[in-house]
């Protein structure tokens, strides 16, 4: 495995910066190469990109979810690869994102590429698309506020530190998805 890491420094509050990173499907607003992502339920997103001038997909699994401090997740099939993306408050209206990712190359050409940097400047220009993407808006465009443990959501999901703190969630109907679409992007059920 190889693997990158980067770490941008944001303008915007902790919690902001927290909840629009939860919003994988308009990670291709500000990611170059990804085109689409797809939020399969709480712990699952099916991935479409190009890298490295090929294009593919793959489905990932959430692994470790806490609210304000880190995402982590691994690949299920597809190209292998896994990752940490951390958030470190700096003060009131600044964040550190964290971003550490490990990855699997396929053969010689992307061992040539990835030695060339390929792979690491465009890891780079993701990290520098959400900074621009997220001081650039007045608010996220939604949030999911619910907690992953061992790939598995403790099934709650909460809007406001108070309930987060108090363990009072906001839970959808049995066999209704917990998300749904707004004009601000997908987010959780009331």
């Amino acid at each position: 495995m190889e693997s990158v890491e980067k770490v941008v420094d944001v303008d915007a509050p902790l919690r902001r910066v927290y909840n629009q990173w939860t919003q994988f499907e308009d990670f291709p607003l500000f990611m170059p190469g990804v085109k689409a992502v797809s939020q399969i339920d709480d712990t699952h997103v099916h991935w479409s990109a190009e890298i490295m001038g090929k294009d593919l997909e793959w489905d990932a699994e959430i692994t470790e979810q806490q609210p304000d401090k880190r995402i982590s997740w691994r690949s299920t099939s597809g190209k292998g690869n896994a990752g940490t993306v951390r958030f470190e408050p700096m003060g009131q209206d600044r964040t550190r994102v964290r971003l550490v990712m490990a990855y699997e190359p396929e053969g010689a050409m992307e061992n040539v590429g990835d030695s060339l940097g390929i792979l690491n400047a465009q890891v780079q220009r993701a990290v520098s698309g959400f900074k621009e993407y997220i001081e650039s808006h007045g608010s996220e465009t939604g949030a999911w506020r619910g907690r992953v443990h061992d790939s598995q959501a403790d099934g709650s999901q909460t809007l406001d530190g108070s309930s987060e703190a108090q363990g009072v969630g906001i839970t959808p109907a049995q066999g209704q998805d917990p998300w749904e679409q707004t004009p601000e992007g997908r987010a959780p059920r009331h």
